[in-house]
């Protein structure tokens, strides 16, 4: 035999407050209506639970049995709907930018675990923007516009995108046009184009690019190694800088533009963790670069 389970909400109410009023106000029902809902349980299981009369109602003997069973699994059900939800609470499901989540996300996540215990994250990174319509994850660090949708968006501050080379090659770079006699390095995937900082610079676009990548943490690699040069932003390379593996030799030759956003689904503005990751996200970023000894 299948029961819903509403009627089955509804007569543990009624049992558990011994009044067809008391549990139509806390259900938000009216007492006929609670009334009718048991009468169909009542009929279904073929067995009176309540003895009614006019001033109360009494479970009977199938009425106190069942109620023991129903109460029991109500509890179970409560302690279940909690579980789920405080694990939410702490739970949150991120997809980043693949060079964003690798550049400049990762290292500092410790920070952010230390400083919100009990909190976890799951981290997934692609190209591919987030939908959220199938709920697999709760937020996305976006590279461009999200997707529309009912969608909060976070723009991230502006980037700077600039020429950086490993120190070697930065010796032989004294203005934009020295960089069209080295190996150029091309992030196929890059809002900020060779062309369009060769157009600022006032020289001619690179004719041919010696590597390119979809990627731009391997674009930072490589000039790091010193096979070339690349046209990066400082924020995704600020590891490599700090450290002396990067340099931008032309300082006077940048485009600030903002790159990423956090975006999340409007009904999850609310959630404590989104607007802990928010607010920690948006501090660090403020604070910029760390120092490094």
């Amino acid at each position: 035999m299948v029961i819903a389970l509403q009627p089955l909400s509804i007569f543990e109410c009624a049992a558990r407050h011994g009044a067809f009023r008391l549990a139509a106000d806390e259900l938000g029902l009216t007492p006929s209506a609670v009334s009718h809902s048991i009468t169909k349980l009542e009929n279904s299981l073929g067995t009176r639970l309540f003895d009614r009369t006019q001033r109360q109602v009494k479970l009977t003997a199938d009425g106190e049995s069942l109620y023991r069973h129903v109460s029991a699994g109500f509890i179970e059900i409560r302690r279940g709907l909690e579980e789920v939800s405080a694990r939410r609470a702490r739970f949150l499901r991120l997809h980043a930018a693949p060079s964003f989540a690798a550049q400049w996300l990762t290292p500092r996540l410790p920070a952010f675990l230390a400083s919100h215990p009990g909190m976890d994250i799951r981290i997934t990174a692609s190209t591919d923007y987030s939908r959220f319509a199938a709920d697999e994850v709760d937020a996305d660090i976006v590279n461009g516009p999200p997707l529309p949708g009912a969608v909060n968006m976070v723009p991230l501050g502006e980037e700077e995108v600039t020429v950086l080379c490993a120190p070697q090659l930065a010796s032989t770079i004294t203005c934009p046009a020295d960089v069209l006699s080295l190996p150029i390095i091309n992030g196929d995937r890059n809002r900020v184009t060779w062309a369009r900082w060769a157009q600022q610079a006032g020289i001619d676009p690179p004719k041919a690019y010696a590597m390119r990548f979809d990627r731009s943490f391997m674009v930072i690699a490589t000039a790091a190694n010193g096979l070339g040069v690349a046209l990066e932003s400082t924020r995704l390379a600020e590891r490599e800088l700090a450290e002396g593996r990067l340099i931008a030799p032309l300082p006077d030759h940048v485009i600030r533009e903002t790159l990423h956003s956090l975006v999340y689904p409007l009904i999850h503005s609310d959630r404590p963790i989104i607007r802990a990751f928010e607010k920690w996200l948006l501090a660090e970023l403020a604070a910029g670069p760390p120092s490094h000894s």
